[in-house]
């Protein structure tokens, strides 16, 4: 994402002399921040991300600086003529990717989210968690410069949605931009480099972060070049830091965003020395565990010809 994203005393009403959803909105979305906005329902914060994902002109104001951008609505029409693998191999196509490309990225976002077994699966098929995977998918395909969630942590699971939290911190430390609306207020938790509330049509930056990051923390103890400063990325990405001896760090990172901490200390230049990592308790491996199979590579993944896809557990009769 190479410039800003600006939303200009926007104002959006549907019908020329419809009720205004939204009026007079400013809003600045710059490369690699993470925006959240709030609201109650039916305030308008769709409307919003429908003109920041450019689906929706603004009946007045200007927008300007449209970068790339890729959208999972609130609501994905799953019943399409397409399996899954199929659906975001056409999708990765439409991205400017070759089909083999198109083909292999796709196996890898579903592998990721945990849907690559229903890889041939109809979308009809798929049960709601599994659609919800194959829509957040369709919108990572293409490395996208602004990324809007609209509810997308709606309907996964567990894992699913910490692997979409780790998405989300990989595209803004590549430098795109993220915003998104979740009904969870624990959501990336104190993460987010700005919050607006949208309240009669307004739009109002919130300049508090009342709590801190959810979920489980890796600790991870680095030394860096002497008088170095962490990384912009890495320091984007921790909970908290403190110093311990002179070059030594001592780094708290949410466990989803944990391999972005590492990638972003291992690139950096000069390199950061990873000294220890701790995961938390409930992520740290069990010794005693059989290892599982391993999945099948998302090079080999083909739509199947002659034989009948998996069941999705959660299909749809």
């Amino acid at each position: 994402m190479q410039r800003d994203l600006r939303l200009a005393g926007v104002g959006r009403r549907y019908g020329l002399r419809g009720t205004w959803v939204l009026r007079g909105v400013d809003l600045t979305v710059a490369p690699g921040t993470l925006t959240r906005i709030e609201g109650a329902n039916g305030t308008g914060k769709s409307t919003l991300l429908r003109l920041l994902a450019g689906l929706d002109a603004p009946s007045e104001g200007r927008v300007t600086g449209r970068p790339r951008t890729a959208y999972v609505p609130e609501r994905f029409p799953s019943a399409l003529p397409f399996t899954a693998l199929g659906y975001l191999t056409h999708l990765g196509t439409v991205h400017g990717l070759s089909r083999g490309a198109a083909a292999r990225a796709a196996g890898t976002w579903l592998e990721r989210f945990g849907a690559l077994a229903y890889a041939g699966t109809p979308m009809a098929q798929l049960s709601k968690g599994s659609s919800q995977k194959v829509a957040v998918a369709q919108a990572l395909l293409g490395e996208p410069e602004l990324l809007v969630l609209d509810e997308a942590w709606t309907g996964l699971d567990t894992a699913a949605r910490a692997e979409l939290e780790r998405a989300v911190a990989e595209r803004t430390a590549a430098g795109g931009a993220v915003v998104f609306v979740d009904h969870d207020p624990r959501r990336l938790a104190g993460v987010p480099d700005a919050t607006y509330t949208v309240l009669d049509g307004r739009l109002a930056h919130r300049t508090h972060e009342g709590s801190p990051p959810a979920g489980p923390l890796t600790v991870v103890t680095v030394r860096g070049p002497a008088g170095g400063r962490l990384p912009a990325e890495a320091a984007r990405a921790v909970a908290s830091a403190e110093e311990t001896t002179a070059g030594v760090h001592r780094l708290a990172v949410p466990a989803s965003r944990s391999d972005v901490l590492l990638r972003a200390l291992l690139t950096a230049r000069p390199p950061w020395h990873v000294m220890s990592v701790t995961p938390p308790p409930d992520l740290a491996p069990t010794p005693d565990l059989a290892p599982t199979p391993d999945l099948a590579s998302p090079t080999d993944l083909a739509p199947p010809t002659d034989l009948a896809p998996p069941t999705d557990p959660g299909s749809r009769p």
